[in-house]
């Protein structure tokens, strides 16, 4: 039987209000995931007032900071306990490979919450140097009733983003997972009931974004909006936003350079740059989407490059042996056929690649696609395609890759190979991301903030600074004089 999934509100598993449902397909197979309840907006209302309710009063707003994080702690034990689980779900809802989430996506994702819940009983707030007659300090306080609106190619890790500092921090929360993966993070809502997170502190409404997801972010009881996904709905959800004068903080496209210069390790380059970009299908933000290779060894690596890439498997992702799934959806597989066509149009050399995979009967599979003879002013070179399309381009120097690798909107993140350890940290100065990598790529840590600079957006997730996201600064004043402060003596 084809399993139900209902909205998680106020700790109460319950239909929309409307009755209204969509379905969910395995992107692997299009056999049907299961059915799922959409919220509308009088849904989006009982879920923010569900959130309010919880963070003003109750057990929540109680809870000692060490308390709180202990719970959150027990949370990160019991999805530990369920990694299989969440793996395959993961794998079944967005087609990542098993191995890639099992062993990737959901221990990265339980070690965030592990990390923010250490966090709990640090939030802490300053005294100030102050004249004798006053005391001043500052405290660092919850914003609220936090909405996060996540993305589909990593909905459990891209939703923890977002959950865990805000309930360590002591808000509460609405999620508002992608249409294509609600599943999930459906699943996670109710791991954490299960360990006791008090009722209301955490609410899922999957549903579409032009109602659930505009219904959140314009919401006048929500405090902040937390958003991941592409840069053209960023502007949306700032605009929603916007009507309350809400903060914001958006991890939005990228379009990442990956740059190996001539001393580079060719063996290291060729498969740091395939994990870059192949790795989730080409279906990551961060992807180095852009690669840059210098003259001087540039038929050398794109022999190694080319001949790996060819050798990619290809298949049913629940499969381990299974190195690239298939796309989330048709949507997205007729996304990529036409930025192919386009690349194709503007003169690209197509090199490998650039067709649907014919080796399953159903799913939504595309073949790792490079593109040769690519100049930036080229679609493919500055157009997030999100799949697995590479644009290669040869550069002289590093003035000329400096130049070449800035001249974009994007700015999330970006990459670079070389032994020459003078050159390393230059690009790094010179490279306009959020994030450099140097001799690696896609690398992520709890403790390290992530974010981006110009339409990739701005704030900082993950690390200390997350926190800072999902708190405010209040400064409280005492007054020391003995007869007290006349206004009219000072």
């Amino acid at each position: 039987m084809t399993k139900t999934y209902q909205l998680f509100i106020g700790g109460q598993w319950v239909d929309s209000v409307t009755g209204k449902t969509f379905e969910t397909r395995n992107p692997a197979t299009g056999e049907l995931n299961g059915i799922v309840a959409e919220a509308q907006q009088e849904d989006v209302d009982l879920a923010v007032k569900a959130a309010r309710r919880a963070f003003e009063s109750g057990p929540w707003a109680e809870m000692a900071p060490s308390d709180r994080g202990r719970l959150l702690h027990r949370a990160a034990q019991k999805l530990w306990e369920n990694v299989d689980l969440l793996a395959e779900l993961e794998t079944k809802d967005n087609g990542q490979p098993i191995n890639e989430s099992k062993y990737i996506a959901i221990p990265a994702m339980i070690d965030v919450l592990e990390f923010y819940a250490g966090l709990a009983n640090k939030v802490q707030g300053e005294t100030l140097s102050s004249p004798g007659n006053r005391f001043n300090y500052t405290l660092r306080e919850p914003l609220g009733v936090i909405g996060a609106i996540v993305p589909w190619n990593f909905p459990l890790m891209l939703a923890m983003w977002k959950l865990a500092p805000a309930l360590a921090a002591g808000n509460t929360i609405v999620i508002k997972p992608a249409e294509d993966t609600p599943i999930s993070t459906l699943e996670l809502a109710k791991l954490f009931q299960e360990v006791g997170i008090p009722d209301g502190v955490i609410n899922v409404i999957p549903g579409r974004g032009d109602i659930a997801g505009e219904g959140l972010a314009s919401h006048p009881d929500v405090d902040k909006i937390a958003f991941t996904g592409s840069t053209g709905v960023g502007r949306l959800v700032m605009q929603a936003a916007s009507r309350h004068i809400k903060p914001v903080s958006l991890e939005l496209g990228g379009k990442s350079p990956n740059i190996v210069f001539d001393d580079a390790s060719i063996d290291d380059a060729v498969n740091g740059s395939m994990f870059g970009i192949y790795f989730n299908q080409g279906q990551v933000c961060a992807a180095g989407s852009r690669l840059f290779v210098q003259e001087g060894i540039y038929d050398r690596f794109m022999d190694s490059f080319i001949r790996k890439v060819e050798g990619i498997r290809i298949g049913n992702p629940l499969e381990a042996t299974t190195q690239m799934g298939p796309q989330v959806s048709e949507k997205q597989l007729n996304t990529i056929e036409r930025y192919v066509q386009s690349g194709l149009e503007e003169g690209a050399r197509l090199v490998t690649g650039g067709k649907r995979f014919a080796g399953t009967e159903n799913g939504y599979y595309y073949t790792p696609t490079i593109f040769e003879n690519v100049s930036n002013s080229m679609s493919i070179a500055r157009e997030e395609i999100f799949g697995p399309v590479i644009s290669v381009i040869r550069f002289k120097d590093e003035e000329d890759v400096l130049k070449k690798a800035n001249d974009t909107l994007y700015g999330l993140a970006s990459g670079l190979w070389t032994n020459d350890l003078k050159l390393a940290h230059r690009m790094a100065k010179g490279l306009k991301a959020g994030t450099v990598y140097i001799n690696t790529f896609s690398m992520l840590d709890s403790a390290a903030p992530f974010g981006g600079t110009k339409q990739s957006g701005f704030g900082r997730e993950l690390g200390i600074q997350a926190m800072d996201m999902y708190t405010h600064t209040k400064s409280v004043w005492v007054d020391l004089n003995k007869e007290g402060l006349n206004w009219y003596q000072l």
